[in-house]
């Protein structure tokens, strides 16, 4: 029987009521952004008239969130990054000779004394004066040993040690590396992302690729050298006690220590001890201030453990220097005047206010575990994505068009009701894409102009099937029922197997191939919900209105 429940029908509209008003403000989106953007600098403190007036632009009672803007269509920077992992193994390797060296040194009667011999980057070299007691230092040392933290390294040890050449040689094993290779991505990964979220710009697209890679997607950047400068700095921060001063990199350092220049002092090298006393892994927040003198500055806080550590340190070497060092350059060397309790300090050095807030920012963010090495990196103008919208812009029109016509002309009012839902069905999809907050790319602009053709699809199967069953002698109300009855397996079995494509594009994908799978997949939940339900109701409301004898579809 042709008919609908009145709550199956007030159903029905309500959904395509509140898609269209999800949607509605795509159709002023510069007026919408620019209301977005004044209610979160209202939220950060922003009192100015200026950013009430555009805070009104649109009413408060309706919906603004918008469909997000891809690289290709707003413009931005490209970047494709490997993270270089294998600084991660020389820093872990170097942490492990403060432990080495304490322990071998509780066994001095035994071993003997012990020393620190140069050796790969990624391993680490002791030589101890009895070489009769190598093997029992060499047990020792394996007795530092740790679990691997990960799944595919259960039952393994962090590190190897070998007797070699009368060298005791520790390296990290190779189930340790392949979780430290995993860690190290992923951190770096959210540290990234972190940085890039602290400087406020719009949706960025960060991902991994392979196994040390990472894709970053920054639109509204003016370029991938500012988007570099944001995220390229590892900021590793640490206090180093000094050895002392020189004039030339290539001074000897000794075993166990290292060379860095001076940031601010032209010509001037410290020799500072590997071992840090603290890292910024002990840090918790990080702000820009002015020092003393007013000059630009940032303050620090360590976390509970981080002070304990710093105070204790200043407590025993008062008058002597320690380097804050970042990124392997010393920014001051001051002199401990006092012990310095509470776990809170002010790095000073040659600052101006921009660079002292980028270095909080980097600070506060975290330091990446590894150094950045970018493999790619393109700008894409604003006016290329603006020349992108408008070609997708004539190409949905154009498709837009042309399936109107052709539904009008092929099937007679039943193809002006398929048209009608084609509209609503184009309104749905930027309603479900405002509302999930996804990315609109050039691709998903071809993901919709595709929907659009498949759209009317279903509706073609719906009217032939009518127009056969009308052809039998069926009556009108009759034709129309079986219609749909018998086309809805045909459009359920070729809009599944569609819609699985756009699963596995969107798992397997990234970047612009996501994007399409994103438009077609919603454009194929749309499709069908409109062709199954929303245009039957609306033949179901025509055909109670004129009460035709016959059908000419």
């Amino acid at each position: 029987m042709l008919q609908i429940d009145t709550w199956k029908r007030v159903l029905i509209w309500l959904t395509v009521v509140v898609g269209l008003i999800l949607a509605l403000p795509n159709g002023f989106y510069t007026r919408v952004e620019t209301h977005n953007d004044a209610l979160k600098a209202i939220e950060l403190g922003g009192t100015s008239p200026s950013l009430q007036d555009q805070a009104g632009q649109w009413p408060s009672y309706l919906p603004s969130s918008l469909v997000n803007l891809g690289l290709d269509l707003r413009g931005g920077a490209h970047l494709l990054a490997e993270v270089q992992v294998s600084d991660v193994y020389k820093t872990r390797v170097a942490g492990m000779w403060p432990e080495i060296r304490d322990m071998l040194g509780e066994e001095r009667a035994t071993v003997g004394t012990v020393r620190l011999q140069k050796g790969a980057d990624d391993e680490l070299r002791v030589r101890i004066s009895k070489p009769e007691a190598i093997d029992r230092a060499a047990s020792l040392i394996r007795g530092l040993a740790r679990p691997v933290a990960s799944l595919s390294g259960a039952g393994a040890n962090d590190i190897e040690v070998r007797v070699d050449d009368g060298l005791i040689v520790v390296t990290l094993s190779e189930a340790e590396k392949l979780a430290t290779d995993e860690r190290t991505v992923s951190q770096s990964l959210e540290i990234i992302r972190r940085r890039i979220d602290e400087v406020g710009t719009r949706e960025p697209s960060i991902q991994r690729q392979g196994s040390d890679r990472i894709l970053i997607q920054v639109p509204g950047v003016g370029s991938a050298a500012e988007l570099i400068e944001i995220i390229g700095k590892t900021a590793q921060l640490a206090f180093h006690p000094v050895v002392s001063r020189a004039s030339d990199e290539n001074a000897p350092a000794g075993a166990g220590n290292f060379v860095a220049p001076s940031l601010d002092e032209e010509g001037v090298f410290y020799i500072l001890e590997t071992a840090p006393v603290v890292t910024g892994e002990d840090l918790v927040d990080a702000q820009p201030d002015f020092d003393q003198n007013g000059q630009p500055a940032v303050s620090f806080r360590f976390n509970t453990s981080g002070a304990r550590k710093f105070g204790n340190y200043t407590a025993e070497n008062i008058g002597s220097p320690f380097a804050i060092v970042l990124d392997n350059e010393v920014i001051s060397a001051p002199v401990i005047q006092s012990h310095i309790a509470g776990g809170s300090g002010i790095i000073t050095g040659n600052f101006n206010l921009e660079e002292s807030t980028n270095l909080a920012v980097l600070l506060r963010a975290g330091a990446l575990p590894a150094g950045l090495e970018f493999l790619e990196q393109r700008t894409i103008g604003p006016q290329l994505g603006a020349d992108n919208i408008e070609a997708g812009k004539i190409a949905c029109i154009v498709a837009f068009a042309g399936v109107l016509i052709f539904m009008f002309l092929s099937y007679g009012m039943f193809g002006v009701f398929a048209n009608i839902a084609l509209i609503i069905n184009v309104g749905l999809i930027f309603g479900l894409l405002s509302l999930l907050g996804a990315t609109l790319t050039l691709p998903g602009i071809a993901g919709i102009v595709l929907t659009i053709g498949m759209a009317v699809d279903a509706n073609v199967l719906i009217f032939e099937r009518i127009r056969e069953e009308a052809k039998s002698g069926k009556g009108p109300a009759r034709s129309i029922d079986l219609g749909y009855e018998k086309a809805l397996s045909a459009i359920i079995d070729a809009n599944i197997t569609t819609f699985i494509t756009a699963v596995i594009l969107y798992a397997v994908g990234s970047g612009p191939v996501r994007g399409f799978a994103i438009t077609l997949g919603l454009g194929i939940m749309t499709s069908v919900f409109t062709a199954i339900f929303v245009t039957r109701l609306i033949v179901v409301m025509w055909f109670e209105r004129r009460k035709p004898k016959t059908l000419e579809v």
